[in-house]
């Protein structure tokens, strides 16, 4: 039996059996159990473990807790016996072991203040003991499972917090992406965490969708490079069986069609057919799945075609599991099993929803299990086969022998407070920022600011004197405001600041409702804060969001999607309120929206795209002002100017975008703009030759030049054109980008490889083809901006 047959466990041969059958003579009679003997190979182990255990040690492996941690806690610690009551037949997955849901006090830990969070020293203390009751106490010894959460960061007391993932896919810089996610996988393995619920590999075509800020934005080609770039820095790169020291599992969600959902909002249908899934929504999920070994997929909340991702047989089982090979777990959204009861109303009750995931191959139900409860009766009334929870158990028995944690599943006290908050960390954070911030405009070049000419400046709105981190943050070691950062690059410059306004009541995005903030305080704000600027003579303004006005709106009292795209409150009035005095006007957009702003853009003198820009953003943010760094970060989004242009994206097919009555076609800001304090030449496209074979990589220089007197970073992008296929193709498709950095004058040739795979396409009888035809090549700094060449495809 090979490897792969064996962790499908599907057959009708029993699991003693296999076991015997895949180890070497060796193992067959081991001293212990085979299980245990780390030298066995993980396949025999795993089916001599499932075979000793019972059902109800079965399904408890399949469910998780995360609430429920209330049944093993005495006040904050963890309680051997109270565990020993609640869970007598052990637990499979815990949900984020670093916060404090569970005891007295404490609701939804998704936001807030430190009194919601475990230290890092509680957070070590608490895992370690709770596995060594997993391993000690519990019949067979089997080891928690415990997740965490690490979109920009470990989501976890002092953990370092980088800029939100829509900023670092704008850095266009797949080396930076890897040694973050490698630092963040080194700060939870150090306090005992093997498995996060990151990345997010969505793509994203509505910005009204409250979750946009997660993403790696709308082109399926970056997210892809993007998500590997991560899932290797968390994991470590290639195919591998077991977990390597310093890592962790990632998981890839949301799969899929979850970023461009009905209407804009959370967990709405997606309404893709087949071939749109297949070639850009699942693109970023089959790429990370084909090159690494990705240790988890999570299924999307919404519907495809009126199936629920969680219940989708073809999604999980046919796509993802047949096609691409996929051998890791099936992890179940948050709620997003019974949800089929309580949303999709497609369930009559917990028990059928539970039969819907397991059949469709959802492994383990988070974060509590509730409907996977039920497994036991439905065995017992012959509703359920034993087989398939067999299947479910053995993927997750696998996946923990694979993280090694049967030899050693503790965290480290000592090794946790060299990492947290570390002197290497705070400098990878601030490389981050600096690489993700974005010059939108820069009109008469406003910016840098002189420090010898800017005079007074007045540092005014609502994001000047506060980081802003964006969703699934805790609270980092130490953070960096913008004016913080100003006051410590320039301690002699004359600045001067103002609230300006207020966004919203309260910055505490697990907050339910959101309030905005009282409009006629708001205006008392601006008037004092024009008397601020009358004085100056630089206004920097920093507007944008708060966590609660773009988050994830996960529940009806809980919303985050937005009918309107504009910048929210009294932030235009005070826009309007600064123009008019007439003075130099920098905005710094800090937010997690892409900023659709077309008010501010024409006001402002100049604005840069900071998105949430991490612990450090203050510093990198006034780096970029004072001309320090030049910003050479793209939009990894398109901006549109109104909310009546949704969906836009740049690779939209020819038949759309035509024009519309009193409105102007184009978007705000293209998909691959960014400015820079220095100019770039780029060549066109020069391919290896004119005509290529259809299963021959084509090969693609370009000639880069800095022309200006700064150094300066600039991402050559390269983009096909396809046409006269037996199917409609979009007008362009992003298929190679570089980040390079020039001093004034230097020029370099940037290379790029297009493997025939990226050619194919799915023709009219859904068959995957490279089909013959020209190709257009197109080289240039956005997609907006670019030279072409063309080539044969025979």
């Amino acid at each position: 039996m090979d490897r792969r047959a064996a962790l499908r466990l599907c057959g009708g041969a029993s699991l003693s059996v296999i076991a015997v059958s895949l180890a070497p003579a060796a193992f067959a009679r081991p001293s212990g159990p085979l299980y245990k003997d780390a030298r066995a190979p993980i396949p025999a182990r795993v089916a001599d473990l499932v075979a000793r255990m019972t059902l109800a040690e079965k399904i408890a492996q399949m469910r998780g807790t995360w609430a429920g941690k209330s049944g093993m806690l005495s006040g904050i610690a963890f309680d051997p016996a109270r565990a020993s009551a609640s869970f007598p037949d052990g637990i499979g997955a815990l949900g984020r072991p670093s916060d404090k849901r569970g005891t007295p006090g404490i609701g939804q830990a998704g936001g807030g203040g430190r009194e919601k969070w475990r230290t890092p020293a509680q957070t070590v203390e608490f895992i370690n003991a709770l596995q060594r009751w997993a391993m000690e106490d519990t019949r067979l010894g089997i080891p928690v499972l415990a997740h965490e959460e690490s979109l920009h960061g470990y989501m976890a007391t002092d953990a370092t917090s980088y800029p939100q993932a829509l900023a670092m896919a704008g850095s266009f810089d797949l080396d930076l992406m890897r040694r973050v996610h490698t630092r963040m996988a080194g700060e939870m393995r150090a306090r005992g965490v093997f498995y996060t619920l990151s990345p997010v590999v969505d793509i994203v075509r509505d910005p009204r969708w409250g979750r946009i800020e997660e993403t790696f934005g709308e082109d399926p080609y970056l997210v892809g490079e993007m998500g590997v770039a991560t899932v290797e820095g968390l994991q470590g790169p290639g195919k591998f069986e077991k977990l390597a020291p310093g890592r962790v599992f990632a998981t890839l969600k949301h799969m899929t069609g979850h970023g461009q959902p009905q209407s804009g909002i959370n967990v709405g249908p997606a309404e893709n057919g087949h071939r749109e899934l297949r070639e850009t929504f699942f693109k970023p999920f089959r790429e990370i799945v084909c090159r690494t070994s990705i240790g988890a997929v999570m299924p999307s909340y919404n519907e495809i075609d009126g199936i629920p991702s969680h219940a989708n047989t073809w999604l999980l089982g046919e796509v993802l599991r047949g096609e691409w090979g996929f051998e890791g777990i099936i992890s179940s959204d948050y709620t997003g099993v019974d949800e089929m009861v309580t949303v999709h109303r497609m369930a009559a009750d917990d028990a059928e929803a539970a039969r819907m995931a397991l059949a469709a191959g959802v492994d383990s139900e988070l974060p509590e299990g509730k409907a996977y409860a039920t497994l036991a009766d439905q065995v017992a009334a012959g509703t359920i086969d034993p087989a398939l929870i067999d299947r479910a158990v053995a993927r997750v028995i696998t996946f923990k022998m694979r993280a090694g944690l049967f030899e050693d599943p503790y965290g480290s006290l000592a090794r946790t407070e060299a990492l947290t908050g570390s002197t290497a960390d705070r400098a990878l954070a601030l490389e981050a920022a600096r690489k993700s911030l974005c010059l939108l405009t820069n009109k008469a070049g406003a910016l840098p600011l002189d420090p010898a000419r800017m005079g007074r400046v007045a540092v005014i709105g609502p994001n000047a004197n506060v980081v802003r981190f964006g969703g699934y943050s805790s609270v980092p070691k130490q953070a960096v405001t913008l004016v913080e950062g100003l006051r410590a690059l320039a301690p002699a410059a004359d600045i001067v600041t103002a609230q300006g306004v207020f966004i919203t009541t309260s910055d505490d995005r697990s907050v339910d409702p959101v309030v905005l903030a009282d409009a006629e305080r708001n205006r008392q704000l601006i008037a004092q804060a024009v008397s601020v600027a009358k004085l100056a003579d630089t206004i920097v303004l920093a507007i944008g969001d708060t966590e609660q006005t773009s988050r994830e709106g996960f529940a009806a009292n809980h919303l985050g999607d937005r009918a309107e795209l504009d910048i929210i409150g009294e932030q235009n009035e005070l826009v309007d309120a600064m123009a008019a005095l007439g003075k130099p006007l920098i905005v710094c957009a800090i937010n997690g929206r892409p900023p659709s702003w077309p008010n501010v853009i024409a006001k402002a003198d100049a604005v840069l795209e900071c998105w949430y820009a991490g612990q450090e953003g203050g510093t990198a943010i006034a780096e970029a002002l004072l001309g320090r760094v030049n910003p050479g970060a793209k939009l990894p989004v398109t901006v549109v100017r109104e909310v009546g242009q949704v969906p836009y994206y740049y690779n939209h097919k020819p038949s759309a975008r035509r024009g519309y009555l009193f409105s102007d076609k184009a978007p705000l800001f293209p998909f691959g703009h960014g400015l820079s304090y220095t100019s770039f030449a780029i060549s066109e496209p020069r391919p290896s030759r004119s005509r290529y074979g259809l299963d021959e990589p084509i090969e693609v220089t370009a000639e880069v030049a800095n022309t200006g007197s700064r150094a300066g970073d600039e991402v050559v992008q390269l983009y096909i054109t396809r046409t006269g296929l037996s199917v409609t193709q979009p007008v362009l498709q992003l298929k190679g980008f570089e980040r390079v950095t020039l001093e004034p004058g230097e020029r370099r040739t940037v290379r790029f490889t297009i493997p025939s795979r990226e050619l194919m396409t799915w023709n009219r009888a859904m068959e995957e083809v490279n089909e013959p035809g020209p190709l257009i090549l197109s080289v240039g700094n956005s997609s907006a901006s670019l030279r072409q060449a063309t080539v044969e495809i025979a």
